[in-house]
């Protein structure tokens, strides 16, 4: 392997690990207080407020900083040089150091150019470089999951434990989990219950730089904020706000996954890159659900994710063909409903790190799975009850299934609210639950009237 590629574990010392800060218990990374700090960064951030510029008519200085996301003494020095460059005029002074600008002539022409190349306004973007240090430093550093940890976040399933002890080791050492079985029987579910198992909380940037070629990491739609606001203002200052801490992701993607939205997705219209969905669930679990039913063939699909399950990086391409490459460590979770012969080979298998088949519950754990809904949602489901449901299963010859306990009480919720009563598990009302969820064919139910609960 290059020993310039960048790998899963941080180094001793990295050149471009930016600098830290520690408030309490927290480490972040530390807000530079001036271009001079940062003499690599200067030109993109002196870009990036160019094109913030060019949005307004006039603008402040505490505006700038909070788009920016820059600290109040950066963003003086930030619009004095470009007062001094001739791009920006300072119209008046207020209170606190602050004043009132807008965009000169040569600056709003200057603003136009920026703008034809890469049409990012936002917080300023991160260097790359910084970026890939930061991932590896937090995943050398990342709180070890315990068993007690997997116990919490799967305590709402009824699992074999060795299923549970199986999810439990791919969480735990990072590696990759292969769930299959018939439908139903909580593949989806183990998947999305098991990112809570994960400790600890990552700083991503919301966006990172490549030259002029700007990268999109934050999505509010797969990254949770962490509040900090219980740190003090004053302990805020020293953080630097291009980066933000989030809880450790969970993204999931299905049936509408391609080969070209796991590479940097580009926007002719916005000129610049939206983060692909495995890069933004960076340190956290990326779950490929319903695999083998996407658009694109499972090899194509498996192909793709050898490399960052092998070396915990993976290359992306710019649209002009040039090649970066970024550490890359989740959890990764593929899960299906058909045959493992038919959606893998042999070569994947063995790179995959754990394999977990979630087969039919047992009578036994069907009704506990009852039960326990039941008494999530505030009412009882009585043991007679149960097992008129276990014979009717055997009568019909039917397979059990572990999401059918909490399907036919939500269809007996909803009779119940259709006739204007509190949710009652009776065996009229799972009967009709029953008819409405399997088909009256399979059930040979009354005919409308005798059939009403």
């Amino acid at each position: 392997m290059d020993p310039n590629e960048p790998t899963g574990e941080a180094p001793g010392k990295d050149p471009h690990l930016p600098p830290l800060v520690k408030i309490g218990d927290l480490i972040a990374p530390k807000a530079p207080p001036d271009l001079a700090t940062i003499p690599d960064e200067k030109q993109a951030l002196m870009d990036t407020c160019m094109k913030l510029a060019s949005t307004v008519a006039r603008f402040q200085t505490d505006w700038v900083g909070k788009q920016l996301k820059l600290s109040l003494p950066m963003t003086r020095d930030l619009l004095g040089t470009l007062c001094q460059e001739g791009l920006i005029d300072e119209l008046w002074q207020t209170g606190g150091g602050s004043a009132h600008y807008k965009i000169s002539e040569n600056g709003r022409n200057h603003a136009v150019r920026l703008m034809e190349a890469c049409g990012y306004v936002g917080p300023c973007p991160i260097p790359i470089e910084a970026y890939g240090a930061m991932l590896r430093w937090q995943f050398a550093n990342s709180p070890q999951v315990k068993p007690e940890h997997v116990a919490n976040a799967l305590s709402q399933m009824v699992l074999p434990r060795k299923s549970a002890q199986m999810a439990g080791l791919a969480v735990s050492s990072g590696r990759s989990l292969f769930v299959y079985g018939p439908s139903g029987n909580g593949k989806s579910s183990i998947g999305r219950s098991i990112h809570t198992a994960l400790q600890g909380d990552y700083w991503i940037p919301y966006a990172i730089s490549v030259g002029e070629n700007v990268i999109r990491v934050f999505d509010d739609q797969s990254h949770q904020k962490v509040d900090l606001s219980g740190l003090g203002a004053d302990k805020l200052e020293a953080i630097d706000n291009r980066w933000i801490r989030v809880r450790r992701p969970m993204v999931v993607v299905g049936g509408e996954l391609t080969l070209d939205m796991l590479d940097l997705i580009y926007s002719p219209s916005y000129r610049f890159y939206e983060a692909p969905p495995h890069l933004k669930a960076n340190g956290g679990v990326f779950l490929v659900d319903d695999f083998g039913r996407e658009r694109i063939s499972p090899e194509q699909l498996l192909n793709r994710f050898i490399t960052p399950m092998e070396h915990s990086f993976d290359y992306f391409t710019l649209r002009t063909g040039q090649k970066i490459c970024l550490p890359l460590r989740h959890v990764l979770i593929i899960a299906t409903n058909l045959s493992p012969d038919l959606v893998t080979d042999p070569a994947f298998l063995r790179r995959m790190g754990y394999r977990l088949y979630l087969g039919a519950p047992t009578p036994e754990q069907y009704t506990k799975i009852f039960k326990n809904y039941a008494q999530r949602i505030g009412t009882e489901a009585a043991p007679e009850l149960i097992e008129n449901l276990l014979v009717r299963y055997r009568e019909q010859n039917r397979e059990l299934r572990a999401c059918e306990p909490r399907d036919l009480i939500e269809r007996a919720r909803d009779i119940c609210t259709f006739h204007g009563r509190p949710l009652e598990l009776t065996p009229k009302v799972l009967d009709l639950a029953w008819a409405g969820y399997f088909g009256e064919q399979s059930l040979g139910v009354k005919k409308d009237s005798e059939a009403t609960a």
